[in-house]
């Protein structure tokens, strides 16, 4: 087996399929740029007005936008198997791997046949048959139904695997091992975190949309995301307050709660939920008011 690119979507300027307009010119997308040529086949520098208002544009410019959701769904939905720490199927990513954006989603991702075991850099899949590159830097084949996404909080000896990865020039589209990871102090007690209170910010509006930029949901006066740890999901919230003030909003405690709506201790709190809750709080946190 050899490793394919870490590239797997077209790049910019590969064989571009071109479609003709009424106006004789033709048009096509070359990565996620519309561009057009004449009737004598010359690359124009710019798409004529006429031609970017044909139906035949529109339609591209619809194909474009669908492609760009969709990737961004295959992304969303890797990283949920990562938080959720799924056994995922390899018959059903073998069904998805011709896909150009299921490809670059998983391409490269650290996996494993266990939990526990050494991770290889995913570089293809076949029924029944994941090809890695193993930490030795060799390709293999192995023989499994299922492989685990591990969170990079998870991996042992992870300052190490980045390394590996860097020396291979591996650029993964999912956020994985250049994830920000936070490993659960050995000694916790209490309900709450209190390291990213009080961060001031301008408005409720400024600290929200910090959270929007981030990806992350909002329930209420919380700033919220997910995460499972041996088939456990707690729900972190962070305090962002209430959105019908008009003045600056302070931040508050980091909390974690199960199925059950009731606060869970940090004691119980496991490491992927753990390293998760602080990563969503440093982030929106490092967006306050700070004085000069």
């Amino acid at each position: 087996m050899s490793p394919p690119s870490s590239t797997t979507t077209p790049p910019a300027g590969a064989t571009l399929h071109w479609r003709p307009t009424p106006s004789g010119h033709e048009i096509a997308l070359d990565g996620s740029t519309l561009v057009c040529r004449n009737s004598k086949g010359r690359l124009l520098k710019a798409v004529p007005p006429a031609v970017r208002k044909s139906a035949e544009a529109t339609e591209l410019l619809a194909l474009r936008e669908f492609l760009e959701r969709h990737e961004r769904e295959c992304l969303a939905t890797v990283e949920t198997w990562m938080l959720g720490a799924f056994a995922i199927p390899v018959a059903l990513l073998a069904d998805l791997w011709p896909d150009p954006s299921w490809r670059a989603a998983l391409t490269d991702l650290a996996v494993t046949t266990e939990p526990s075991a050494e991770p290889g850099l995913l570089r293809e899949l076949g029924s029944g048959r994941v090809g890695v590159v193993n930490l030795d830097a060799e390709t293999e084949w192995l023989e499994t139904e299922k492989i685990h996404i591990p969170h990079p909080v998870l991996i042992e000896d992870l300052a190490d695997v980045r390394e590996f990865a860097a020396e291979l020039g591996i650029a993964q589209s999912a956020s994985q091992l250049t994830r920000d990871v936070h490993a659960k102090p050995e000694s916790v007690s209490g309900n709450t975190v209190r390291d990213y209170a009080n961060g001031q910010f301008d408005s409720p509006s400024e600290l929200r949309a910090r959270v929007a930029r981030y990806g992350f949901a909002i329930r209420g006066s919380y700033a919220i995301c997910h995460a499972s740890d041996d088939g456990v999901e707690l729900q972190a919230r962070f305090w962002i307050g209430d959105s019908s003030d008009y003045y600056e909003s302070v931040t508050g405690d980091l909390l974690w709660v199960g199925s059950d709506e009731r606060t869970v201790p940090l004691t119980a709190v496991g490491p992927i939920a753990w390293s998760e809750g602080i990563r969503m709080a440093e982030l929106i946190y490092a967006g306050r008011k700070t004085t000069q």
